[in-house]
């Protein structure tokens, strides 16, 4: 009797928070039937029980969370469960003396559950979990971001709401349902999103790590998780085509090309416009693999067989290519005679053939650098001798002191892959020159040292690379860049180097000379698309093209001026042509502004009033078919310029002007889509064009449907989650933002 009393103290001291109801049912609640069990509790009834245990007040109130069949007692028909919710995350772990306790498997904390012959009841346990006792749960539901839930205690009320809520949350959560093909494809968008290689899943690692947070988990295969990918694929496309079913005009192209190891290339497609909601996007639509990727034929066949796969045949607008084409022309005139007599082109294709902007700035930075290549070397050379200790910086330093050279500029050494780093180099070099060159007299060491003449023609560099580079961070100013900006920068460079070539100083006008060779040819080519697109920019229309083209032509202004303001009204005239659709901003004008645009302005007598006004309705119905009417763009025109603001969204002011301008908003929004450059947003300006792309050996290796389900699912996924909503709206949210 003794030692039974003595026991019976030491587990109630060890268990004062444990319910009497529970110990007396404690022999009923045995371990090993507990665990056996423990999915069932999950799969079956107990999510069911677990929701009505969360709202019911009876518990709540009693403050213990038992699942309702273990303080059932037996009936006739009905048998008692002997399981718990609380073996899903405790471990019986046995101690001296023949005891046992529960281990909480999150936070290892451990609590009393047997003595002797005498077992603990789960309560205690139950608490721990349900109630945010457990660390390990609580950190848990706030990387979750779960709401709150309860309030003040509003005489108690506020504080049972909150546990309810609690236990509720927690049950349902620790309940979730396996779904082993959703894992999968969550699993595939993973590799897809981060670029991971398809065997990462036959990696031991990789297995432990899954297995450590789902057991049930089964590792694919890599041929399976190829068919993950695809799947995934497939889907984006398939939201992205409903998507463009609902894009109002014309797409524009940007063409890359990827070279391998092999003798095999690939052909990058993207796709620019503007939707419904004057939002600018900027999708991948193929990638494909080509023999030749430098081949005219294997190019136009590759964007003839993007836009029969997307259903575009009819929206292709211009096509953007790099400068890497060493017969950018010969690409300009096949791809054009080809793909003008299968697609209906605007302009007779005078603005089919676009050149990336981007491409031709770095294009010309890397000629300025090439010629002066041994100066920059001995630059490089120069800065990498006084980094080489602190005993030179600081030597350095005391002549830069002595000298008084007021720069503040640090000398750095540049990245020969980014040439706008090499021109901050001979930036900063350049106001240290003295120091460079008293270095030479004091330090036996150092002979690199450049020569006045050097000096000079880093000066010269340095004057037009400042153009390139300003211009270039101009256009990375604009997260998504629409076209009229790009004119701005164009016409400015070409002047600035042209004035360049009569430079007094030969060294000058040497650079300057070769820079304006090569950026001459692409104003040539590109000059009346840039233009014709700052045109749909009210706060310019016309007037900037008059005034630039007069100082860039002087006297033969007027010529160049006119070539400009009739390819505007010809290409006006082939969207009037154009069936106009009928859009709810201005359905409700009727038939007038389904047709022509001098349909918009005709509109035959208007219906008198009944004030006796008769025949001053007839008089001013003479009076409008007697004086011809003006077209949209005449209006558009004539009107006084919009002033300039620079927060100006060039977009927006066309989205509140559809209605007043229906056929040349439609064609402002097909002009603004142009992808000028073919840097996408985040890209760096700075090392577009500078080196072809090449595809990893691991890429080349894989089978070409699965390198062009990666490459595009990639780019798709970003914007994924508009799509789950809505396969229509997939486009709302542009690139960016």
């Amino acid at each position: 009797m003794a030692e039974e009393t003595a026991n019976d103290t030491q587990v109630a001291q060890e268990n004062e928070v444990a319910p009497n109801d529970d110990a007396v049912q404690a022999d009923e609640l045995v371990q090993a039937e507990d665990m056996a069990q423990a999915d069932e509790l999950i799969q079956g009834e107990g999510i069911n029980q677990g929701d009505e245990l969360a709202h019911d007040d009876d518990f709540v109130q009693g403050n213990e969370l038992v699942v309702a069949e273990e303080t059932t007692p037996r009936t006739g028909t009905r048998r008692r469960r002997k399981k718990s919710l609380v073996w899903e995350h405790f471990t019986i772990e046995e101690v001296a003396g023949g005891a046992t306790r529960a281990c909480c498997n999150l936070c290892k904390q451990t609590f009393a559950y047997s003595s002797g012959s005498k077992i603990a009841g789960t309560s205690h346990l139950k608490r721990h979990i349900t109630l945010g006792s457990c660390p390990k749960i609580k950190n848990q539901e706030q990387r979750l971001a779960l709401p709150s839930a309860g309030g003040t205690d509003n005489n108690g009320e506020g504080t049972v709401e909150r546990r309810t809520k609690r236990r509720y949350r927690y049950t349902g959560y620790a309940n979730a349902a396996f779904d082993q093909d959703r894992s999968c494809s969550y699993l595939a968008k993973l590799i897809v999103q981060h670029d991971y290689p398809l065997h990462i899943v036959q990696q031991p690692a990789f297995s432990t790590f899954i297995e450590s947070l789902q057991p049930r988990f089964k590792i694919v295969d890599v041929d399976t998780m190829e068919g993950e990918v695809y799947a995934v694929y497939q889907k984006e496309k398939e939201n992205l085509l409903q998507a463009f079913n609902t894009m109002p005009g014309r797409i524009s192209l940007a063409i890359g090309l990827w070279t391998t190891s092999q003798t095999l290339g690939y052909v990058s497609l993207t796709g620019q416009f503007i939707d419904s909601e004057w939002k600018v996007h900027r999708r991948m639509l193929s990638f494909m693999m080509v023999s030749s990727p430098h081949s005219e034929n294997a190019l136009s066949e590759a964007i003839s067989m993007t836009l029969s796969d997307w259903n575009m045949k009819d929206k292709l607008f211009t096509i953007t290519l790099d400068n890497e084409c060493s017969s950018h022309d010969i690409y300009s005139a096949n791809l054009r005679d080809y793909l003008s007599n299968k697609n209906n082109l605007m302009l007779k294709g005078q603005l089919f053939v676009v050149r990336c902007y981007a491409h031709i700035l770095n294009a010309v930075a890397q000629d300025v650098i090439a010629s002066i290549h041994g100066v920059i070397y001995n630059i490089r050379e120069s800065i990498k001798f006084i980094k080489a200790s602190s005993a030179r910086e600081e030597k350095f330093a005391e002549i830069s002191l002595q000298l008084e050279i007021p720069s503040t500029k640090t000398l750095c050494l540049d990245v020969t892959t980014q040439w706008n780093t090499t021109y901050l180099m001979l930036l900063a070099a350049l106001d240290y020159k003295q120091a460079f060159t008293t270095l030479e007299t004091c330090d036996d060491n150092y002979n690199e040292a450049p020569s006045a003449e050097d000096w000079k023609k880093v000066e010269a560099a340095c004057t037009y690379l400042k153009l390139l580079y300003d211009s270039a961070h101009s256009i990375m100013a604009s997260t998504n860049p629409t076209s009229n900006l790009f004119f701005h920068e164009a016409w400015k460079l070409q002047l600035e180097l042209a004035n360049g070539t009569g430079h007094e100083d030969p060294i000058f006008s040497s650079i300057a000379k070769d820079m304006h060779e090569r950026f001459d040819k692409y104003w040539k080519d590109c000059s009346l698309v840039l233009a014709i697109a700052v045109v749909m920019d009210p706060r310019f229309k016309m007037k900037l093209v008059e005034f630039s083209y007069s100082k860039i032509y002087g006297a033969e202004a007027a010529k160049y001026v006119k070539v400009v303001d009739d390819a505007v009204h010809e290409l006006y005239k082939e969207y009037v042509a154009q069936p106009l659709p009928l859009t709810p901003a201005y359905a409700e004008q009727g038939e007038a502004n389904n047709g022509p645009a001098n349909a918009n302005n005709s509109q035959g007598a208007p219906a008198s009033t009944g004030d006796g006004l008769l025949d001053f309705d007839m008089y001013l119905s003479e009076i409008q078919s007697s004086q011809p009417s003006k077209s949209e763009l005449e209006q558009y025109l004539d009107e006084s310029l919009t002033p300039r603001m620079q927060e100006f969204d060039i977009l927006n002011w066309w989205k509140l002007n559809t209605v007043k301008f229906p056929t040349l908003s439609k064609m402002a929004c097909d002009i603004l889509a142009i992808p000028m450059s073919m840097v996408s947003s985040g890209s760096s300006i700075f090392t577009a064009g500078t080196g072809s792309h090449m595809l990893d050996d691991y890429r080349s290796s894989l089978r070409p449907e699965i390198v062009e389900a990666l490459v595009c699912a990639k780019d798709w996924l970003q914007y994924s989650p508009a799509a789950k909503d809505a396969p229509s709206s997939a486009l709302v949210k542009a690139e960016g933002s």
